[in-house]
């Protein structure tokens, strides 16, 4: 162990990542909201969903499409301030994503019964700046691509983004993610700062100082995109709450 995760940290280094843009070493308080067998405590169309291998499993088909973006939806709580980890890989068509803090929407005839608006950490299998995993995009709301990767940014209360640092470019994330094969995600979220790191590395900092948008709790939730047939998975996720 020791030794792995000093060859991680030279890899990261070589990448030219200083110990500042390194994920927070793992603490024994995360609990696993995923028992690798089956979704319970999950919820959402279970013609889409599935445990496959000992991961989720979500695939949409031409057969067997979406109607509107749907989400599989953690029913055991909120998160307000949290540490969220888990892997993710998907298919090369469309995209998925993480919800966080966001809110499952039942009124107002939906699309389907599990839209969920909010935070999102996007996923997807690219590694050309900047369609990649690891932005946030606001899902059911008016800020579209509210920070990039590779951005420290503040999102002022005059409704306005200011990026303050690159934290990554092009050439190194293209060097730090995992083209068709596993990725691993943290998300910290502290008051209104959300940082995402990719592989054990910061790609994100944000700051949401916005009166009326930013968002302080809300569900966890795993996206299934509409459009094209795709499919993504998602392993080991444990979440720690910060109290």
């Amino acid at each position: 162990m020791v030794r792995s995760m000093a060859l991680a940290v030279l890899a990261l280094l070589a990448l030219g990542a200083d110990e500042s843009q390194q994920a927070p070493a793992e603490s024994g308080e995360m609990r696993s909201l995923f028992n690798g067998k089956d979704l319970s405590g999950w919820d959402g169309d279970p013609k889409l969903w599935s445990v496959k291998d000992g991961v989720i499993h979500g695939e949409t088909t031409e057969q067997n499409p979406a109607q509107g973006n749907t989400f599989l939806i953690w029913k055991d709580g909120t998160v307000k301030d949290f540490e969220l980890r888990l892997s993710f890989r998907c298919s090369a068509t469309n995209n998925s994503g993480i919800q966080y803090r966001s809110k499952h929407i039942t009124e107002g005839n939906p699309r389907n019964a599990w839209v969920v608006r909010g935070y999102q950490h996007e996923v997807r299998n690219e590694e050309t700046l900047p369609n990649v995993a690891g932005f946030i995009y606001d899902e059911g709301g008016r800020r579209g691509r509210i920070c990039l990767v590779g951005e420290k940014a503040v999102w002022g209360d005059d409704g306005k983004k200011s990026v303050q640092e690159t934290l990554i470019d092009a050439a190194a994330f293209k060097e730090l993610f995992h083209l068709d094969d596993w990725n691993d995600v943290v998300i910290i979220a502290e008051g209104n700062r959300i940082r995402h790191y990719l592989n054990n590395r910061l790609i994100l900092d944000f700051t949401d100082n916005d009166p009326q948008l930013a968002l302080r709790e809300g569900v966890l939730a795993l996206q299934l995109h509409a459009g094209r047939p795709m499919w993504a998975e998602f392993k080991n996720i444990r979440l720690r709450e910060i109290k």
